[in-house]
């Protein structure tokens, strides 16, 4: 059984920091993509940034150059470090991984989801 366990969320103000964190755990094998997206009230999930297993990245339009996300394949984490924050970046955010759990069984895996309120 995989489990994502996720951290970091929080109360912000416009301008501010938080950084997220994403830990997987239990019987994997190996993880390819790791991601973030994002929810915010009466809205659609969306994409907000994925890396893959050799480091390369996407991000949406709305959190270049704030966003950096960043991943540790020993430590099956991956991270959003967010810059600049904006009151649009309120959501819940989850993570996502495509996880292997066998040599030749994947699934896609989600966090339970963390909020992150920008306000003043």
């Amino acid at each position: 059984q995989v489990q994502l366990v996720e951290s970091g969320g929080g109360l912000v103000q416009p301008g501010g920091s938080l950084r997220l964190s994403c830990a997987a755990s239990g019987s994997l094998f190996s993880i390819n993509a790791m991601g973030w997206y994002r929810q915010a009230p009466g809205k659609q999930r969306e994409l907000v940034a994925t890396i893959n297993r050799g480091d390369s990245t996407n991000y949406a339009d709305s959190v270049k150059g704030r966003f950096t996300i960043s991943r540790d394949n020993a430590k099956n984490t991956v991270w959003l470090q967010m810059n600049t924050l904006k009151p649009e970046d309120t959501a819940v955010y989850y993570c996502n991984m495509q996880i292997w759990t066998t040599i030749n069984v994947r699934y896609d895996y989600w966090g339970q989801g963390t909020q992150v309120t920008v306000a003043s």
